[in-house]
């Protein structure tokens, strides 16, 4: 499993503002908790539930961050997944837990801001 190249790929589909792209890195069922979710669809859990939800969740992202950018700052690894430490554009810190399944889409993913954001 090439975490370097699921990681590149992901980085590279948000620069563009390719959704799709984005959402090909994701596997059909992906279980995603972030604090974004609370705030933005008022789930106390955090937690989306497959790329129907995900989809939502990251096209609204879009539009309350016009200037979306990653800067990445670190990528750790272990056997089935990764961690990113990236930095947003408004200077936010997140660390992404990704793991993998067995087809190298993410499947369980979740997300530490450092600060809070909408």
């Amino acid at each position: 499993m090439d975490l370097r190249a699921h990681a590149d790929a992901w980085l590279a589909a948000w620069k563009r503002r390719d959704l799709d792209a984005v959402l090909d890195c994701y596997a059909e069922n992906v279980d995603f908790v972030a604090p974004t979710v609370v705030r933005r669809w008022g789930r106390p859990d955090g937690r989306l539930q497959g790329k129907a939800e995900l989809r939502r969740h990251f096209e609204l992202g879009l539009e309350l961050a016009p200037d979306l950018t990653f800067a990445e700052e670190a990528l750790l690894t272990s056997p089935r997944g990764y961690a990113l430490l990236y930095r947003r554009e408004n200077g936010n810190r997140v660390l992404d837990v990704v793991e993998l399944d067995q087809h190298g889409h993410a499947a369980r993913v979740h997300a530490f801001y450092e600060g809070p954001q909408q």
